[in-house]
């Protein structure tokens, strides 16, 4: 009856979520919401969060990010006003290991490739596979 949801500051999002929930009869949970994300983006990196990111907005991040580590090279390399966890959207990351998994999932890079006319993806693939 409850669910938990990562967002962390955009208020829109919360109420819709929070909306959705109601009508479904569920109660959720935002245990970050309102965080320093700057100070978030830190704590996951040393508490051994292991992501990469996986899709850059061209509008927002300069495409040659897509593919990069989230760790402190990045965070140090991000641009003025640039979201460290990339809540309004600038990135989104892919997470492949850290103290929530039992051993990290091996991953293969993929191509680089453009879609819409504005969002920089990296593919990854299973190196298990």
């Amino acid at each position: 009856t409850e669910i938990a949801f990562g967002d962390l500051f955009l208020d829109d999002v919360r109420a819709w979520r929070e909306a959705l929930c109601a009508r479904l009869g569920w109660t959720p949970v935002f245990p970050l919401f309102g965080r320093d994300t700057t100070q978030l983006a830190r704590e996951m990196i040393d508490g051994g969060l292991q992501a990469a990111l996986c899709c850059v907005d061209t509008q927002q991040l300069d495409a040659s990010f897509s593919g990069r580590a989230f760790d402190a090279a990045l965070l140090a390399d991000l641009p003025p006003g640039c979201d460290p966890c990339g809540e309004r959207g600038e990135f989104h990351t892919l997470v492949h290991g850290g103290p929530m998994f039992t051993a990290p999932l091996p991953i293969t890079r993929g191509e680089q490739v453009m879609r819409d006319g504005r969002f920089a993806y990296t593919d990854y693939f299973s190196a298990a596979e």
